[in-house]
């Protein structure tokens, strides 16, 4: 496993582009927590304001995500980040406006630039060879926790050394270099044929809307992954005080979180790694739920901090599997719309939990609000990884059906006859790779031998296991 395929000039401008759309995003729940915190109510306020922004990316994602056109998204996206950073200006410049107008800036601010993160993971796999696919989505991994590693440490000390509303101001300047960054960056990336996906299966009568919605079971995971992220940076401040900690310790801890996240997914891209996707997923965001628990718990700074830098490193290999594995189920054609749904997934997820917790924050103390936000964390992981087994088992049966019926209809026939007989229909069953595998059952004498499950080929509960960080094809 190498990185050496992601060095280049067109993936640095990428960077630092990612950095000016995705900074923004990491600052302004913590900053919209400090911009209100002085005011009556202020945590559960700014909770209450984070949610409305999370809230305008979970609708803005998908809306604008599935509206973009891939070889010229560039337009588009300038737009979006354009209007963001309008909004973000809009509650720098007003710390002391009403409720809902703040509200009213902060969805525009979610809103605008949502499909920006899809998007730009796109056309990062659009920009380097097919076989370093895995390595650059590592790459993106590592820089976003970086963003984050750098981002609460910055609001807190901009917030509480020179004013709450400088950090939505720094924002709006980054959102601003991110829309000159998209000129020096290709207008789009390529899209294949939206009615065929990998393994030649087709989609021919299917909406993309049908198609995403079938990828459902990932996109709840996804959400799983970051509720935690919202659980640990929305009550975090709360619970310090709750603990005789000073409040200022919020940054450095979630800066902790941060690198714990970027030496995961560094580790994730280096080797293969066991078990299906599924499985995969469910375990680790289980364990970062193991990891935020302890933070509830934990008395003193230093086992905090320990268990952040755990749970980050848990976090980012989680979502990075989430990642390959909606690459693997979508066809290249709507591969960005899926991408802004995950987003808008996980964003659900921060803002169930953030509501959640800013509810609970009015009527019990910030670790039972963490516990509480733990417990919904686990029961959508668990739905997820259920949707997944069974996606996985229609997937299967779908495929032995095909099989079968083409066994019956070369019975009798010549050798050449069973075997076209058996690839037309195949080719349009199943699902990924194991329609592919069903369509290559040859025939001998009018007759077919499928293959046994376990074989290389042969259709298994998941098609082939999707590889944590090798595949060379790119097929993940």
């Amino acid at each position: 496993m190498s990185y050496r395929d992601v060095a280049s000039k067109q993936v640095l401008i990428w960077a630092c582009t990612s950095v000016g759309a995705r900074m923004p995003v990491a600052m302004t729940p913590l900053a919209l927590v400090f911009l209100v915190r002085e005011r009556p109510g202020g945590y559960a306020l700014g909770a209450v304001l984070a949610a409305v922004y999370v809230i305008g990316e979970i609708i803005g994602a998908p809306v604008l995500g599935m509206r973009l056109r891939p070889e010229h998204a560039r337009p588009q996206l300038a737009t979006g980040l354009a209007a963001g950073c309008a909004g973000f200006v809009g509650l720098g410049a007003l710390p002391e406006a009403h409720f809902v107008v703040l509200a009213a800036f902060a969805f525009l601010a979610g809103a605008a630039p949502a499909a920006s993160a899809g998007s730009l993971r796109a056309l990062l796999t659009d920009l380097v060879p097919e076989r370093a696919v895995t390595q650059a989505l590592s790459t993106e991994s590592i820089l976003v926790s970086g963003i984050w590693a750098v981002s609460p440490a910055a609001v807190t000390g901009l917030a509480l050394g020179v004013a709450p509303y400088v950090p939505l101001l720094l924002a709006a300047a980054l959102m601003a270099s991110a829309v000159a960054g998209l000129w020096l960056l290709p207008a789009g990336w390529k899209a294949d044929d939206p009615d065929t996906t990998k393994g030649g299966e087709q989609r021919a009568g299917r909406s993309p809307i049908r198609v995403l919605a079938g990828a459902w079971p990932v996109f709840v995971t996804g959400a799983a992954g970051l509720a935690l992220l919202g659980l640990a940076e929305l009550v975090l401040p709360a619970l310090l005080e709750q603990r005789g900690i000073r409040v200022g310790w919020s940054g450095p801890l979630l800066t902790g979180l941060a690198v714990g996240g970027g030496l995961g997914a560094l580790l994730y891209g280096l080797r293969d790694w066991p078990g299906l996707p599924r499985t995969r997923g469910a375990v680790l965001i289980c364990g970062m739920s193991a990891c935020v628990t302890l933070v509830a718990l934990i008395p003193d700074t230093a086992g905090i901090a320990a268990a952040l830098v755990v749970g980050g490193m848990l976090q980012s290999g989680g979502l990075l599997n989430r990642n390959l594995a909606l690459r693997d189920a979508l066809p290249p054609s709507i591969l960005a719309a899926g991408y802004s749904v995950m987003y808008a997934a996980a964003g659900a997820g921060y803002a169930a939990t953030g509501s959640l917790a800013g509810a609970l924050l009015h009527v019990t103390a910030p670790s039972n609000a963490i516990l509480a936000g733990v417990g919904l964390t686990l029961a959508l992981t668990a739905v997820g990884w259920w949707g997944e087994v069974r996606r996985a088992g229609r997937t299967t049966r779908g495929a032995d059906t095909v099989v079968t019926t083409g066994a019956t209809g070369a019975t009798g026939a010549t050798g050449a006859t069973g075997a076209a007989g058996m690839e037309g229909v195949a080719g349009t069953a199943g699902s990924g790779r194991s329609a592919g595998s069903a369509g290559s059952a040859g025939s001998v004498g009018g007759t077919v031998a499928p293959r046994r499950p376990g074989t290389p080929g042969a259709p298994g509960p998941e098609g082939a296991a999707i590889r944590g960080g090798g595949d060379t094809e790119g097929r993940l």
